[in-house]
């Protein structure tokens, strides 16, 4: 019996279809919904991906709603270059994916958020991937919703280590610093999942081998996604190693926080862009002496979550 009711907010890049495909063969959860957003690619692209590696998976049961399509600030949305470098101009290393046979639901994604906030209540996790300006339009519609979700994890931030986009700047708080400072200092029941855990989750050849040896359609595309990722990340030189599972993890952390050590820290973010830091995440200095809404990761069981993510991949992609 699946334990969690888990929405997905994903800018459906390559690691977004790794945290999908988690989501999806997980027996703890029943995924019930997952949000589009703009990030790795557009909206529409985004909502586009997660349906057709969604039928790719089996999963055609599971409605993709679309979200917001560019920042709280912002009038329109254009795709950096180097996250089409790392995830390619579709947003799947540039593979022909089969369409699926189902639509995007016309409910939008923050309706659908909040009404599964309110039927839920402490039974529903949400799992944003990208930018958190979906949640946060939320929150300004219905704040009461920073109180029902049972646990909000998110993939973001950085607080021991130096940014990605910036020396201070994570790529998905990048995306929208305003929005997501109102999340951190609203939502309740908050785990930040950031680069300080994610940079030290590696996968390699080695392992996207296993799947191409599973000879299923699934397990081939899959291999080819993932080994684009981990190319794209040697020939930028982000790391010769392998390439970081950051969103599968958050799903992991979201089903089980025991993969990860974390501080509770209320955080906040910067977004003067005057300043030198902007998009910063770090403690927030007017709330340490309130009750701590936000519990940050800075440790993570690498051995054993990566064994873990390969055991419910082989699985997913060999059925």
């Amino acid at each position: 019996m699946a334990s969690v009711k888990m929405i997905l907010d994903l800018d459906t890049g390559v690691d977004d279809a790794l945290a999908l495909a988690w989501a999806v063969c997980d027996p703890r959860t029943d995924l019930i919904g997952v949000i589009a957003s703009y990030g790795n690619t557009l909206v529409e692209t985004a909502a586009q991906n997660t349906l057709d590696l969604l039928h790719l998976l089996g999963a055609d049961n599971v409605p993709v709603f679309l979200g917001e399509s560019h920042s709280s600030t912002t009038q329109s949305f254009d795709v950096m270059p180097i996250s089409k470098a790392i995830h390619g101009d579709n947003g799947v290393g540039n593979i022909d994916i089969t369409h699926s046979p189902r639509q995007v639901e016309t409910m939008s994604g923050i309706d659908f958020l909040i009404k599964m906030a309110h039927q839920y209540k402490d039974e529903l996790v949400y799992v944003p991937t990208g930018p958190l300006t979906n949640l946060s339009k939320a929150l300004t519609i219905d704040p009461e919703i920073a109180h029902l979700i049972g646990n909000t994890t998110l993939m973001g931030g950085a607080l021991t280590v130096p940014g990605n986009v910036t020396p201070f700047t994570e790529a998905n708080i990048h995306q929208d610093p305003e929005a997501a400072d109102h999340v951190f200092r609203e939502q309740e029941r908050l785990t930040m999942v950031g680069l300080d855990v994610t940079l030290r989750t590696l996968l390699t050849k080695k392992h996207t081998q296993k799947w191409r040896d599973l000879g299923t359609k699934a397990g081939i595309i899959y291999a080819d996604l993932m080994d684009y990722y981990i190319e794209a990340y040697d020939q930028l030189g982000i790391d010769h190693r392998g390439a970081a599972l950051h969103d599968p993890l958050a799903v992991a952390v979201a089903i089980d926080p025991s993969y990860v050590l974390t501080i509770p820290l209320n955080m906040r973010v910067t977004y003067d862009q005057e300043s030198g830091d902007y998009g910063r995440t770090i403690g927030d200095r007017e709330r340490l002496l309130e009750d701590t809404t936000t519990q940050v990761a800075v440790g993570v069981k690498t051995e054993r979550f990566v064994r873990d993510f390969m055991d419910f991949m082989i699985a997913v992609l060999n059925d």
